[in-house]
């Protein structure tokens, strides 16, 4: 028998393997290399009311934060962030967010513009309100998940686990509105096994300790990829007793124990790949004197009360926000009212009793990114507050405590800024700079988009 077709076409299927075998060893490099590298972690905790020097200046009020220390030698930090007009906690963390100003952003001030006072001191709580792309949008358009615990205005986000920052009432109804606008059955899950959730307006020392320990645990069982937490117990502390009063002091000491727990969570999960940035919105002030504006507009009749007190109709209005108060004309292009509320403002102004700083008229506060329905903005000195009550003297002494709101300019309002993991640089001091380019920033190392950002990143 004729064995040569056999042997012939044995050949021929030996030589089509061997080919086979070289092309997918030659492959497989390739295919290796095309698979995703696993997501970084972004972790964003904010410590409201954090000045800088807290941590840069440690010594020398006698701290004990040696978490927050190490990112000073492990990481890159600012010397100072200039913040936003005006400096005060929403508008900041949006711009913290998004990487604009206010003007851009939408989110105005912490309280909504209501001269009538019909919103009931509605706050600027609900994301729809913002409107530039988030660092939540940008992981989200890049197919990751996201999370967050008390994170101003994040009612109705598209975060894939949220817990927002809301309250209405201050009354134990508010944990049920609560449950309604966060993730749906998140709550439920989570305090099956930690417990009892403190959100809304509480804000003593033991309530951030129970969103750190909600923050571990998200991290640990949902595992996103960003994940932004507020920690607002120091700004309360601080408006209580004024900045680095011994009770501020010993309330950063056990948010320092927090965010050390964050830390090793993080890189524990995400080894090598943990991005842990520490912020926060504004830097506090002494103060111990108020000028109340709305006992000054109501004496010169921009606005009228009926005898219960209420506001019936107004021509301009104060729009306080702590150290500040923007000033708003029911009809901007009301030549008469637009004169006298500026010579108002000149003769207050013109009397250092008074404690203001500087008023800036509204192109130069529009130039500046605030208030764009504004026609003054008005800026106290240090040691001084703005008023809200409708009536009554226009100056007085207070209890002494601590504020913010004021221009940004000042450095005692200077907000904070650190931030570890891969691709920082350790003992790295960035010196001064804009909040707008904390978003970017962050964005960059964690490899997101955020092209509407108008401040630039900040790493190579």
């Amino acid at each position: 028998m004729n064995q040569r077709p056999a042997l012939h076409r044995m050949f021929q299927c030996h030589f089509s393997f061997i080919v086979l075998l070289t092309i997918a060893s030659l492959l497989a490099p390739v295919s290796r290399a095309q698979e995703k590298a696993p997501a970084p972690l972004l972790l964003v905790i904010s410590v409201d009311g954090l000045r800088p020097d807290y941590v840069t200046a440690a010594d020398a009020h006698g701290s004990k934060i040696p978490n927050l220390r190490r990112f000073l030698k492990d990481g890159t930090y600012a010397e100072g962030v200039q913040g936003i007009i005006p400096t005060v906690t929403y508008p900041s963390h949006t711009t913290l967010v998004t990487g604009v100003w206010p003007a851009k952003h939408g989110i105005l001030a912490n309280t909504t513009f209501d001269p009538l006072q019909k919103n009931e001191q509605g706050w600027y709580w609900y994301t729809q309100d913002i409107r530039v792309p988030t660092l939540w949008d940008a992981a989200a358009q890049a197919g990751r998940t996201t999370a967050s615990i008390q994170w101003p205005v994040t009612v109705g986000a598209p975060i894939t686990w949220n817990i927002p920052e809301y309250w209405r009432a201050s009354t134990p109804d508010d944990s049920k509105l609560l449950r309604s606008v966060a993730t749906p059955g998140l709550l439920a899950e989570m305090e099956a096994e930690l417990g009892e959730y403190h959100g809304g307006i509480e804000t003593s020392a033991r309530d951030d300790e129970i969103r750190g320990r909600y923050a571990q645990w998200i991290l640990e069982k949902k595992k996103p990829a960003l994940m932004t937490l507020h920690l607002t117990a120091l700004d309360h502390v601080e408006h209580q007793m004024g900045p680095f009063s011994p009770e501020a002091l010993a309330l950063l000491e056990r948010l320092d124990a927090v965010i050390g727990n964050l830390r090793e969570t993080a890189e524990r999960l995400s080894p090598g790949r943990a991005i842990i940035a520490i912020v926060s919105d504004h830097g506090f002030v002494k103060v111990d004197a108020q000028l109340n504006l709305f006992a000054a507009f109501c004496e010169a009749k921009l606005f009228t009360l009926d005898d219960k007190g209420k506001v019936t109709d107004w021509k301009a209005m104060p729009w306080e926000t702590g150290g500040s108060s923007a000033i708003v004309l029911k009809d901007p292009k009301d030549s008469a009212t637009l004169a006298q509320v500026r010579e108002l403002l000149a003769k207050l102004a013109g009397d250092p009793a008074n404690g203001i700083d500087r008023i800036l008229e509204a192109q130069e506060l529009h130039d500046r990114g605030g208030y764009p329905t504004a026609s003054f903005f008005v800026s106290l000195k240090p040691g001084w507050r703005t008023g809200s009550p409708l009536t009554g003297p226009v100056l007085s002494k207070t209890k002494p405590g601590g504020t913010h709101g004021e221009l940004p300019d000042l450095p005692d309002l200077r907000a904070a800024f650190f931030v570890i993991g891969p691709g920082v640089s350790a003992g790295r001091s960035l010196g001064l700079i804009d909040m707008r380019e904390v978003a970017p920033t962050l964005a960059h190392l964690a490899g997101l988009s955020l092209p509407t950002a108008d401040g630039k990143n900040l790493l190579p």
